[in-house]
C-alpha cells in the first residue's frame, strides 16, 4: 500500500515539474505513472551505483552533487518512457529541484494523513507491531 501511494505521489509529482519546469514535458497522466514507475525502477537498480562512484565529489559538496545525479537519471528515464521528454541538461537539474524539493513536502503530508488512522496492532518485544 506504501508503495502504491508513493508511486501515485511521484507520478503527480512528474506531472507537476512538467507543467512548472520549461523543457521538462509529460504528455499525459499514463506517461506519469509509467514515469514514475520506472523512475522508481532507476532509484533502486542505478542510483545505488551512481551515488557509488560520485562519492568523493558528493563528499565535497556536502551532498549537493546528489541533485546532478538526480538529474541524470530523470534523463535516463525520459530516454525510456514514451510521453516523457526532457530537453537539456539543465531541464533535468530544474526538474530533480522541483521534484525533490516537492516530494519531500508531499512525503510529510502524506505520511501525516497515514498517521492519522490508528493501527491495532499487538505490541512484539522492540520489534514493532504484528498486525
Amino acid at each position: 500500500m506504501q508503495y502504491v501511494v508513493h508511486i501515485l505521489v511521484n507520478a503527480g509529482l512528474l506531472f507537476l515539474a512538467g507543467k512548472l519546469v520549461n523543457g521538462f514535458e509529460v504528455r499525459d497522466a499514463k506517461a506519469a505513472m509509467v514515469g514514475a514507475l520506472v523512475l522508481s525502477l532507476a532509484n533502486w537498480l542505478v542510483r545505488p551505483i551512481l551515488d557509488w562512484i560520485t562519492l568523493p565529489i558528493n563528499m565535497l559538496t556536502l551532498g549537493l552533487f546528489s541533485v546532478v545525479v538526480s538529474a541524470v537519471i530523470l534523463m535516463i528515464v525520459a530516454a525510456v518512457v514514451r510521453g516523457f521528454a526532457i530537453r537539456g541538461f539543465g531541464a533535468a537539474l530544474w526538474g530533480a529541484v522541483a521534484i525533490g524539493l516537492n516530494e519531500h513536502g508531499a512525503g510529510n503530508a502524506v505520511r501525516a494523513l497515514i498517521r492519522i488512522r490508528p493501527r491495532a496492532c499487538i505490541p512484539y518485544l522492540a520489534w514493532g507491531c504484528i498486525p
